[in-house]
C-alpha cells in the first residue's frame, strides 16, 4: 500500500501557516507603527499648517498599500494554506473507507474545500439496480498522480472521497 501522506505533512503545513501569519502580523505592526507616527506628527502641527496635507496623503497611501497587501495575501496565500491544514487534520482524525474499485479515467482539476485536487473516476456497482455508477476520488494536487490504468482495479483508502493510500492490482474489472 502506497501512502500519499507522511506523518510530518501536517506539521509542515502548520509551520507554513504560522510563518504566513507571522509575516502578516509583522506587516500589520509596521502599518500600525507608520500610521501612529504620521498621526502623531499631524496632531503636533500648528493650526492651519500647509504641510498637514502631506501627512493626510501619506496616511491615505499607507492605508491603501496595506489594504492592497491584505486582500491577496490573506485571501489567497493564507486561506489556501489554512484549507490545506484543515484537510490534513481531517485525514488524521477522520474515518477511513477501504474499497477495491475499477479505474475508469481522469476528470479535470477541481477545488474541494479550498484545496486543488485531481479527480480520478472509479466504477461502483449499484446495490439496488443493475447498473454502474461513477465515483469521484480526489487526489491531492500537490502529490503525484498515481499510475492508475483504465480497466484495472485498485485498492483504495479514502477519507471523504480524498485518496489517502492506494495499491495497484493486476486484476481486470
Amino acid at each position: 500500500m502506497k501512502k500519499l501522506y507522511e506523518d510530518g505533512d501536517l506539521l509542515d503545513a502548520v509551520k507554513q501557516k504560522r510563518r504566513l501569519l507571522a509575516i502578516f502580523l509583522a506587516v500589520t505592526a509596521l502599518f500600525l507603527g507608520g500610521f501612529a507616527t504620521l498621526l502623531t506628527f499631524y496632531i503636533l502641527l500648528p493650526y492651519n499648517d500647509p504641510t498637514g496635507v502631506w501627512y493626510v496623503v501619506g496616511t491615505s497611501v499607507l492605508a491603501g498599500l496595506y489594504i492592497i497587501f491584505c486582500f491577496p495575501y490573506m485571501g489567497i496565500s493564507y486561506k489556501r494554506c489554512r484549507a490545506y491544514c484543515k484537510m490534513l487534520k481531517f485525514i488524521s482524525v477522520g474515518l477511513k473507507e477501504y474499497s477495491v474499485l475499477p479505474f475508469e479515467g481522469i476528470d479535470d482539476w477541481t477545488t474541494r474545500d479550498g484545496v486543488d485536487v485531481n479527480v480520478a473516476l472509479f466504477s461502483v456497482k449499484n446495490v439496488k439496480k443493475d447498473e454502474t455508477m461513477t465515483r469521484q476520488i480526489y487526489v491531492d494536487g500537490e502529490k503525484d498522480f498515481p499510475a492508475f490504468a483504465e480497466g484495472k482495479t485498485a485498492r483504495l483508502i479514502s477519507q471523504g472521497n480524498l485518496l489517502i493510500a492506494y495499491e495497484l492490482t493486476e486484476e481486470e474489472a
